[in-house]
Parts: C-alpha cells; sequence; structure tokens
C-alpha cells in the first residue's frame, strides 16, 4: 500500500492543482477539471481514509474527519444563516481556482438557500509572484462591500495581476481607489489574510483549491461529491 501511494505521489506532480511543489501549471485545460482535482487529491484521501486493522478498541473504520473553520470576517456568497456551509482555501494566480468559479456558481444555484460559500486566501507565494498582492487587493475591496467583483475581475484577469492591473480592476469595479489603496496597505488587511491562511493549515490545507463541506474536505472535486455532502449535511449526517 505505501509503495502504491509512493507511485502515486509521483505521478501527481505534474497535473495536480496548485501546491508549493508545483511547476508551471499555466497550460492546465478546463475540461480536465475533475480528473486533475480527483488524481490531485488521491493520495491525501488514502491518507486521511485510511486505518488500521479492526481491533477492540478500534472496531471498524472510524468516521471522517470534521474541521472547525470559523467564518470570521471571510467574505460570504449566499444565504448568511445557510445550514451548509462550504469552504473554499484558493489562490487567485492558481489555473485550478479559476477552473472551480463555475462550479462553485452551479452548486449554489442548486442550493440557493441551502448553501452558502466562504471564501478563504490560500496565496502560494512560493511559486505565484502576485498571489499575496490578488488576496490583499480583493481583502480591501471587501471592505468597501465590492469582494465579489473584484474576485470575479481578478480571475478574469489571472494572467495580468501586476499592482497597476489591480488599481485598474478597483477602478472598474466601482470603489474608492484612494480608500482602497488605504486598505491594501493597512495591517488589518494583512491580518485577515494571515489568519485565513493560518486556517487552512490547521485543517491540513497544503494545495488549492481545497474545499470543506460542513467541515468535511472535498477529495474527489466532482459535482456529484459536493451534492452527497450537502445532501448528508442537509439530513443532519454530518
Amino acid at each position: 500500500m505505501l509503495r502504491a501511494v509512493a507511485l502515486i505521489a509521483l505521478v501527481l506532480v505534474p497535473v495536480s492543482g496548485c501546491d508549493s511543489r508545483s511547476e508551471d501549471l499555466e497550460e492546465i485545460r478546463r475540461d480536465q477539471r475533475e480528473i486533475l482535482f480527483r488524481l490531485g487529491s488521491l493520495a491525501k484521501a488514502i491518507e486521511q481514509t485510511g486505518s488500521p486493522a479492526p481491533t477492540a478498541a478500534n472496531p471498524g473504520n472510524p468516521p471522517p474527519q470534521v474541521y472547525e473553520i470559523a467564518l470570521g470576517e471571510s467574505p460570504v456568497k449566499g444565504p448568511r444563516d445557510a445550514p451548509v456551509t462550504i469552504v473554499e482555501f484558493s489562490d487567485f494566480q492558481c489555473p485550478g481556482c479559476k477552473t472551480y468559479q463555475g462550479l462553485m456558481n452551479q452548486v449554489l444555484q442548486l442550493y440557493p438557500k441551502e448553501v452558502k460559500l466562504v471564501y478563504k486566501e490560500f496565496p502560494l507565494a512560493e511559486i505565484h509572484a502576485n498571489a499575496v498582492n490578488a488576496a490583499k487587493a480583493a481583502l480591501a475591496a471587501g471592505r468597501q462591500g465590492k469582494f465579489w467583483e473584484m474576485h470575479d475581475a481578478i480571475y478574469q484577469n489571472q494572467d495580468e495581476l501586476g499592482m497597476d492591473k489591480l488599481k485598474e480592476y478597483a477602478q472598474k469595479v466601482g470603489i474608492d481607489v484612494l480608500r482602497w489603496e488605504q486598505d491594501f496597505n493597512s495591517p488589518e488587511v494583512q491580518q485577515q489574510l494571515s489568519r485565513e491562511a493560518d486556517e487552512g493549515r490547521a485543517a491540513g490545507v497544503d494545495s488549492t483549491p481545497s474545499f470543506f463541506v460542513n467541515g468535511r474536505r472535498i477529495t474527489q472535486g466532482t459535482t456529484e461529491e459536493f451534492k452527497g455532502l450537502i445532501q448528508e449535511a442537509l439530513k443532519g449526517n454530518r
């Protein structure tokens, strides 16, 4: 089993989502979205779901791990009182994260009253030079109620995330740019960015995108998996 996992890991490096060991992933095709996410998470899923042989103290497989991830000040899309929460840890410069935005919108359309999406910043600065500034740009826009507008503008222009361009996007979404610049450089925005990244690491996140449905980690990344966990959560079976 360990040898098989090691072989899987070797195969995953060039095709998984973004992580600190990734090479250039700019040519990820949109139609590979679910396959890439499935492969990128397979080794981790084996590690998380594997269990020792049943004993008197461990009869059968343990239940899936549930992570407690605070909502905090993170931006929310959907009803704030929705019973099901999807937490997304993402990097604005990650191609895989961009491809999943459409799927998230589809899920929210399927469950308009039952599901909310919480977006957490997890920039991979080691491989994405503009990821931190993009995250701060979105958080600063959020202080004027324009996080999701800036979120969309950044993903739509993922290949152009220099400071001049980020400022241009801030103007286009209709916010006070001078105030945006002040918030961009504020300790409050930096603290929120650091806090969300710490929350991700505490939940075992080391690659993007990473999703949790009411605390349970998505491992395959398919629409069916999201729907299955959402239905379980709605039935009260976390």
